[in-house]
């Protein structure tokens, strides 16, 4: 399967001034020192062979996703699109839901965290500190327990604030960290160097036609979201 052909089984969404996509966890959104080929760039080649477009397509990155990180991603097909669209999320006005599998069981069955946030740029993670900690962020989401397996609790997250790492951390302060995420203290990474974090909803208005936009992604094809599925 070309690369083309394969963006194309995988567009939740798509009109002239944005494309949704639902992201796999060893992509990169955009590009970084790996040197790794991000999916904006492979989302830009699928535009420029569906469209025949002879040079350069423009592709604004909306937001970006971890790489171990599944889900839906949105970027803008045209300069207003972003614009517009990095509005909606400087203004909250992008709703943004999560699945994660963690191994304990949470405290609540569901609740609102608020915790505040200050990340370690060398460490790449953020850690819970107190509120008067000099550069801590207020972080802030609602989770639910919506599921188990034999071995496993399904969360859905509602982020309520956007901060670096913030639904890893903040679950792993309730003791729950997410499958698979050796850096927030689970024991065992995935074979795939994947964690199970889904964000499997996003639903905003949109900023152009005025309609409203709600996005469902499919998590990862394999046995323990299929478990999951079944129930």
């Amino acid at each position: 399967m070309t690369t083309a052909e394969d963006i194309a089984t995988r567009i939740l969404y798509e009109d002239n001034h944005f494309i949704i996509i639902n992201k796999r966890p060893s992509e990169i959104v955009q590009g970084d020192k790996t040197g790794d080929a991000p999916l904006s760039e492979l989302v830009k080649e699928y535009l420029k062979i569906k469209y025949s477009k002879p040079g350069l397509v423009f592709l604004g990155v909306v937001h970006r996703v971890d790489r171990p990180v599944s889900g839906c991603v949105i970027f803008a097909k045209t300069d207003k699109g972003l614009s517009r669209m990095n509005k909606l999320i400087h203004d909250r006005e992008i709703k943004k839901t999560y699945w994660a599998v963690v191994k304990n069981k949470p405290p609540k069955v569901e609740d609102r965290l608020l915790n505040f946030l200050l990340k370690n740029e060398k460490q790449n993670k953020s850690y819970l500190v107190k509120p008067n900690a000099d550069g801590a962020l207020k972080a802030e989401l609602i989770y639910k327990t919506i599921g188990k397996s034999d071995n496993y609790f399904l969360l859905e997250v509602e982020l309520l604030t956007g901060r670096h790492h913030q639904i890893r951390a903040q679950l792993a302060g309730i003791g729950c960290p997410i499958k698979g995420d050796l850096k927030y203290g689970f024991p065992r990474s995935n074979p795939d160097a994947s964690i199970c974090l889904h964000a499997r909803s996003i639903e905003f208005v949109h900023p152009v036609k005025n309609e409203k936009i709600i996005v469902l992604a499919e998590p990862p094809d394999n046995s323990l979201w299929k478990a999951f599925a079944k129930k």
